[in-house]
């Protein structure tokens, strides 16, 4: 096959390389950290995938050795597995197609299109590569869910597309139900309301042995005002796997939101004793810090006492730290280590952190118009400046797209522009 037959070929392949994965979407620190922790605390059968992704991002810095090893270990894994079969390999044997490739080694890559082709055969009297192969799909919108909240419209159609041939899958129903739930939290007008709900009950009842899905029920519950029943939900993933860091960071959030401050630190420590790198559950504790400041700060105020917050907001300050630390790609990180600098006043390091989030490269329009209406925020209240106030007011509410800030904003602005014309 000569080498333009060849890359004809392997487009044809469904894959990482053939996904549309774009390299500027990948926090590479981050994203090569969770990867771990995954492989080390994951209770599935379905390393495998974890694998895979750990093979493309290897590949994206050139590592191509390391690449070949994470596929190897990709294929003894899916292998092994108690649910094998030849199908869940499909995406391993196309990534050495093109990791091989690369390499330059063409009859390595096409002894492992020969191995894809071998597989289709199995499925089907056909060459078509187009069949619907819910392996495929299932794998492919679990990879966009691991990368960023840009992909995840992408993963709810490949899962949507997994679970017409295999209704019953664990791993798709997870996939697909957590996915919604999160974009539920995006202002994101095709997934509002509660539709999670019965897609996060649908992945209990196929795999009941899933405590994280259990506490996304518990949070989806306390989203709906029923945080009774969802603390029962709670409770019971805590019986199934009292120590899995992934459950702690929920369990840490539902019992923070419910006002239970003492159980949510309390949960989340142990989650960072397992995984001490882990941006999220730093952000959870630091916001467990801010909801204590925050009382105290209107207890003072209502006796005319003094807050005593000082140390509370040196700790949550280097927790916000800390979760930028690991996870630099989250932007509501930078909005309340920002506000944070502004308890203390440290007016300097709070505009430095806001010009930190405005420098980063691919902002979605949701993570563009909170930075702009946090810096203006800023301008209005700290440096007193209007007009650069309105200016980010206005970039804000110029950008399309729902936002649950948009009334606050809209009057912000409309208030200074009042002042303006006094």
């Amino acid at each position: 096959m000569s080498e333009s037959s060849l890359k004809a070929r392997l487009l044809k392949l469904d894959c990482h390389f053939t996904w549309g994965l774009q390299e500027e979407d990948f926090d590479m620190p981050d994203i090569q950290e969770r990867l771990l922790k995954q492989l080390e605390f994951m209770i599935t059968e379905n390393k495998y995938m974890v694998y895979n992704v750990c093979a493309y991002v290897n590949h994206l810095q050139k590592k191509y050795a390391e690449a070949i090893l994470d596929l190897e270990k990709s294929e003894t894994t899916c292998k092994t597995c108690g649910n094998a079969t030849n199908r869940k390999l499909l995406v391993t044997y196309a990534n050495f197609a093109w990791v091989y490739h690369y390499l330059n080694q063409h009859e390595m890559s096409q002894c492992y299109i020969d191995k894809v082709d071998g597989i289709y055969q199995e499925i089907t009297p056909s060459t078509d590569v187009n069949l619907e192969i819910n392996e495929i799909y299932g794998e492919q919108g679990w990879t966009y869910v691991q990368i960023n909240g840009k992909y995840y419209e992408k993963a709810v159609e490949c899962f949507q597309k997994a679970l017409i041939e295999a209704p019953d899958d664990p791993e798709w129903n997870t996939g697909y139900a957590t996915v919604v739930y999160r974009l539920e939290g995006h202002d994101n007008p095709k997934f509002s309301g509660h539709r999670s709900y019965q897609l996060l009950i649908r992945a209990i009842e196929v795999n009941p042995n899933d405590s994280v899905i259990k506490a996304l029920a518990g949070l989806k519950l306390q989203d709906m005002r029923r945080g009774d029943e969802g603390l029962k939900y709670i409770e019971e993933a805590l019986q199934q796997t009292s120590d899995l860091p992934y459950l702690l960071r929920y369990v840490g959030k539902f019992y923070k939101r419910a006002g239970m401050i003492e159980e949510a630190l309390h949960h989340l420590d142990r989650a960072l004793d397992s995984i001490p790198t882990s941006g999220f559950h730093h952000h959870q504790k630091a916001l467990c810090y801010r909801i204590i400041i925050r009382k105290k700060t209107r207890f003072a105020k209502f006796h005319n006492s003094r807050g005593g917050t000082r140390e509370l907001i040196q700790k949550a300050i280097h927790h916000f730290e800390l979760g930028l630390k690991y996870k630099k790609s989250h932007i509501f990180a930078y909005i309340d280590l920002a506000d944070m600098y502004k308890e203390a006043n440290e007016y300097e390091k709070a505009e430095e952190t806001l010009n930190r989030a405005m420098a980063i490269t691919n902002l979605t329009g949701q993570e563009k118009k909170n930075i702009h209406y946090a810096y203006g925020r800023f301008e209005e209240n700290v440096k007193k400046s209007v007009n650069n106030a309105i200016k980010h007011y206005r970039e804000a509410l110029q950008i399309p797209g729902p936002w649950r800030d948009k009334q606050s904003c809209e009057m912000a602005l409309k208030n200074l522009l009042g002042r303006k014309t006094m």
